[in-house]
């Protein structure tokens, strides 16, 4: 059974639509922190392939925004995404998951 952790909901890929479908069904993720972002202060936009392809969901970026900034711009934090089953998009609209349970850098509490 997967945990938590494993099934982190990626939001907005209605915005990027066409870059989500061109993932293969794995894919490598990079969090990239957006302070400057005028609707959600911690934003934590999700990249792949150097394309932004959605934001972690909000209630989970809140606690990942202080680390990944305090990281600076040094090495990326990745980690491993997939597309989500038909069922997840069924009930939720969420397209993408990503695994967070080897990430290099803790939550804050």
């Amino acid at each position: 059974m997967l945990s938590v952790l494993q099934r982190i909901p990626v939001v907005g890929g209605l915005a990027y639509g066409e870059r989500v479908r061109r993932l293969p069904s794995a894919f490598t993720a990079v969090l990239v922190p957006e302070p400057d972002n005028r609707y959600f202060l911690q934003a934590v936009a999700v990249t792949s392939g150097g394309e932004k392809v959605g934001y972690v969901a909000p209630e989970i970026s809140r606690r990942y925004f202080g680390p990944l900034t305090a990281r600076g711009s040094g090495e990326p934090v990745a980690c491993p995404g997939r597309r989500a089953t038909h069922a997840d998009h069924e009930s939720s609209g969420v397209e993408l998951l990503l695994d967070f349970s080897a990430l290099s850098i803790e939550a804050a509490e």
